[in-house]
């Protein structure tokens, strides 16, 4: 096992404590939990590339770690109302249409890769940071109304149009069978 494989594994550990923390209103150490996944996310990847040890594991792993970590945070804050309802059902709904998506490709097609696309790297680092945003300011009290309006309207669409490309994708690679 290397060092970026460690790290998402350790990402998807953190997401249960993030939960238990934001469920516990312990804001401060959820805020801590999710920074550390947050950078877990970025430095996986990176290490993967500079280190030469992307694997396929990895590459299987990295995807599930973050749609458990972000519709954990999604669906907690949702519930705790801390998000509004509808960005939460967008971000879990997409999440579901994309794992339904490759579940019918996998069916039909053999051998099939997804790469995530510049649309979806963008999408999971809005994602991300909404949440952050969402956190640091139930930690430090701090009022960013505008920014967080802003981050949930971003994070919406981007969220919509990654979907949309993805299900275009899917669509795309069936009618090639």
């Amino acid at each position: 096992m290397n060092l970026p494989n460690l790290l998402t594994i350790l990402r998807i550990l953190l997401t249960p404590l993030l939960v238990i923390f934001l469920i516990n209103k312990r804001f401060d150490l959820a805020f801590v939990v999710f920074a550390l996944a947050g950078i877990s996310d970025g430095l996986d990847g990176f290490l993967a590339r500079i280190m030469k040890q992307k694997t396929r594991i990895g590459a299987i792993l990295d995807p599930i770690a973050d749609k458990a970590l972000l519709a954990s945070a999604y669906i907690t804050l949702s519930v705790i109302g801390l998000v509004p309802n509808w960005l939460a059902v967008t971000v879990i709904s997409r999440d579901i249409i994309i794992v339904f998506g490759v579940l019918v490709l996998l069916l039909f097609q053999s051998g099939i890769e997804i790469h995530p696309t510049i649309i979806s790297k963008l999408t999971t680092l809005f994602q991300l940071l909404t949440i952050f945003t969402v956190l640091f300011c139930t930690v430090t009290r701090v009022d960013l109304e505008r920014l967080l309006f802003g981050c949930y309207i971003a994070t919406g669409i981007l969220t919509v149009a990654s979907g949309l490309h993805y299900l275009y994708k899917g669509i795309l690679m069936l009618g090639n069978e």
